[in-house]
This record gives structure tokens, C-alpha cells and sequence, in this order.
């Protein structure tokens, strides 16, 4: 995420958390100019998320602390390991301990849900891709986690590629006439995208010339003879009802694409905490 826009992410963050008085209880009981060590400990397994995300968090509070990454984005980390170091004005690491461990928490978890899901169609030539299903606000940075846990993106936004649905084939009147005014009044480089519930639509949509088709709910025998009827002329997303369970049974139908909501929409978080240490004594202060 670009800075301008990560630093108003978590501006808005910092703004619902602290209002206009600030962290209260930490102003009231810890004085001012006490310095300390903070470390950010995982308390669980899985694929790591966010640290660039946590780094700024800070640094947004107090220019002054120093962070060190331990871990990078991308890595496996299991539970008890350390994935960053931050030190400096005690204030300062709890004022940003909570919206920090919240973006690492969630993009964590993205992340960690993304890679089962890879590893789960692992030695096929398909790709595990998330949806338009993310957070208000918060959808580069949930798109960077599933990148990070081995994913790939669709489109970001509704301005970056047409997919005709339902609603819009019904206005249209029909899937040829939809592909052709798609076609004709969308940037020359976009490619036409088109959801289908049937393999009379597939065949249609096929006719229509359309580059990507989406098999929306369709079980995995009609995937199967979806695959057959397409061939090599366009490619074959498949969405809808894919779990972890049966994603490799629907990747070895042949599919290109699987898109899945459920890696960004609910992805259970990883949980991680912030231990701080004296820096004088080393010994693990117990708030």
C-alpha cells in the first residue's frame, strides 16, 4: 500500500481507538519518559502478514522507536517466535499495541488461510484467488495478505476488469449482447469476464467470445464437462461453495481459476501479543 494511503488506514484506526482524550489509563499510570522493550510474540502457527503494517503503526505514534524486524512478510512462524523488536518510550508502545496487533492479527490470519488453501491444490496448474468480499477501507491490505500467503488477486475494484453477472445479463437481455456492448465500451487491454450457472450459459458465453468465464455454484461434474465443452478458448474460473475440503477435488477438474471469499471474508485471526521488558533489568513487566 502506497504510505499516504496506509497512513490514513491507521490514522482512522487510531482515531476510533483514542477519540479526543487519548489512552487514558496509560496517560493516568505510567509516567512519562519511562523506556522499555517491546516484542511482539506469536501465539500461534502460521503465515506472517503485516509487519510493514505494524512497523508504521508505531512509528505513526512516536517517530522516535526503534523497530526491528525478526520476521518478514511471507514467512512461516510458530507459536512463542519473536516477529519484531521495538524500542523506546513505554507511552508510546502501548498507545499503538492494540491497532498494531489488530492489523497483524488480521492480515496474519488472511494469510495463514490463503496457504491452506494453496497447499491444498499444491503440484496443479491452478490459482487460488481471493474476491471483491474484503473490509471497507481495508482491501489492499487484505489483497497483500493473500499475496503473502501464496495467493493471487482478482480484480481490486470495480474499475479494473468486467465481470458481468446475473443482474447485468438480465438487464441486457441477453449474454451476447452484454459481452458485445462490454467489448465495445471498455478499454481496448481489459478482458470480458462472464458468470454462468449452466453450461447452456457456458456454451453461449463461449459463442459470445468472452476471455474468462466464471462456473458460479456449479458442482464438480459440470465443471468437468465445462472444461471439455471450453477447451483452450478462454479461460475457466470456478466460485461458489469451495472449501477447503473439496478445493482439490474441484482443481483437478481442469479450472484455471478458484476464486474463494472465505480467505478474506472469514479468515480466522492468528493471534500474536506484546510483551514489554525493562530495559535496564530485562525483566518481563506483567501490566
Amino acid at each position: 500500500m502506497i504510505d499516504h494511503r496506509l497512513r490514513s488506514v491507521i490514522r482512522t484506526a487510531f482515531k476510533e481507538d483514542l477519540g479526543g482524550r487519548g489512552d487514558v489509563t496509560t496517560l493516568s499510570a505510567i509516567s512519562e519518559g519511562i523506556q522499555a522493550t517491546g516484542k511482539i510474540l506469536c501465539k500461534g502457527e502460521g503465515i506472517l502478514a503485516g509487519i510493514g503494517t505494524a512497523e508504521a503503526v508505531f512509528h505513526e505514534v512516536d517517530p522516535g522507536l526503534e523497530f526491528v524486524r525478526e520476521k518478514s512478510d511471507g514467512q512461516r512462524v510458530e507459536r512463542g517466535e519473536v516477529v519484531a523488536t521495538i524500542k523506546g518510550e513505554v507511552r508510546s508502545l502501548l498507545v499503538a499495541e492494540r491497532t498494531t496487533l489488530n492489523f497483524l492479527q488480521h492480515l496474519s490470519g488472511i494469510a495463514t488461510l490463503t496457504h491452506k488453501y494453496v497447499e491444498a491444490v499444491s503440484g496443479l496448474p491452478v490459482r487460488i484467488v481471493d474476491t471483491r468480499k474484503t473490509l471497507p477501507g481495508l482491501r489492499e491490505l487484505e489483497k497483500y495478505a493473500v499475496r503473502c500467503g501464496g495467493g493471487y488477486n482478482h480484480r481490486f475494484g470495480l474499475y479494473d476488469g468486467v465481470l458481468l453477472k446475473d443482474n447485468h445479463l438480465k438487464v441486457c437481455g441477453s449474454i451476447r449482447e452484454a459481452v458485445e456492448k462490454a467489448r465495445s465500451n471498455s478499454p481496448h487491454l481489459m478482458k470480458v469476464e462472464v458468470e454462468v450457472e449452466t453450461l447452456d450459459q457456458l456454451r453461449e458465453t463461449l459463442e459470445a467470445g468472452a476471455d474468462v468465464i466464471m462456473l458460479d455454484n456449479l458442482s464438480v461434474e459440470e465443471m468437468r464437462k465445462a472444461v471439455e465443452i471450453a477447451g483452450d478458448r478462454c479461460l475457466l474460473e470456478a466460485s461458489g461453495s469451495i472449501r477447503l475440503e473439496n478445493v482439490r477435488e474441484v482443481a483437478e477438474t481442469g479450472v484455471d481459476i478458484i476464486s474463494i471469499g472465505a480467505i478474506t471474508m472469514s479468515a480466522p485471526a492468528l493471534d500474536f501479543s506484546l510483551e514489554l521488558f525493562d530495559v535496564i533489568r530485562g525483566n518481563l513487566i506483567d501490566f
